[in-house]
């Protein structure tokens, strides 16, 4: 009787993880990876104007850069999703893992992940580093991205 406790209680835990895996991959990304050539595309180029900072964008962005391993980077990405979601149209949200484009990392100095680069549509971008809670990322966004913002928390 134990044994048959202990396998529905495994069996209730497993449907559940399940459950909740399917729950939150079913939602669409609002963040947008970038590649190092997408990244100079759509961002700067550095390349072309390594000493000046030239804006690319259409509107402010934030630029997550992370790890999938990182435990931090993988509890802040729901709440970049968030942002992501909330100002869709206003804001853009990109995603680079730091493993797969080393040479951002390198380019922009990167040795701690999460690390967020606040980009407003004019002017220089700031870096922040750590899984920033909502209400810090959303006084950012309206200090340093000029957007005027509702905290959802």
């Amino acid at each position: 009787m134990k044994q048959l406790n202990t396998l529905l209680l495994l069996l209730f835990v497993t449907v559940g993880a399940l459950a909740q895996q399917t729950e939150t991959t079913d939602k669409p990304d609002a963040t947008k990876y970038l590649t190092t050539n997408e990244f100079k595309s759509k961002i700067y180029n550095y390349k072309e104007s390594p000493t000046e900072w030239k804006y690319k964008g259409e509107r402010p962005c934030i630029i997550d850069f992370y790890a999938t391993w990182c435990g931090p980077c993988r509890n802040l990405a729901p709440v970049l999703q968030s942002v992501a979601t909330d100002h869709a149209g206003v804001i853009d949200v990109y995603k680079v893992d730091v493993d797969k484009e080393p040479e951002l990392a390198k380019v922009f100095s990167i040795s701690t992940v999460p690390s967020l680069l606040f980009v407003p549509s004019d002017g220089l971008p700031q870096m922040a580093q750590g899984a920033l809670p909502r209400i810090y990322l959303d006084k950012i966004i309206a200090e340093v991205l000029k957007v005027r913002v509702e905290s959802k928390e």
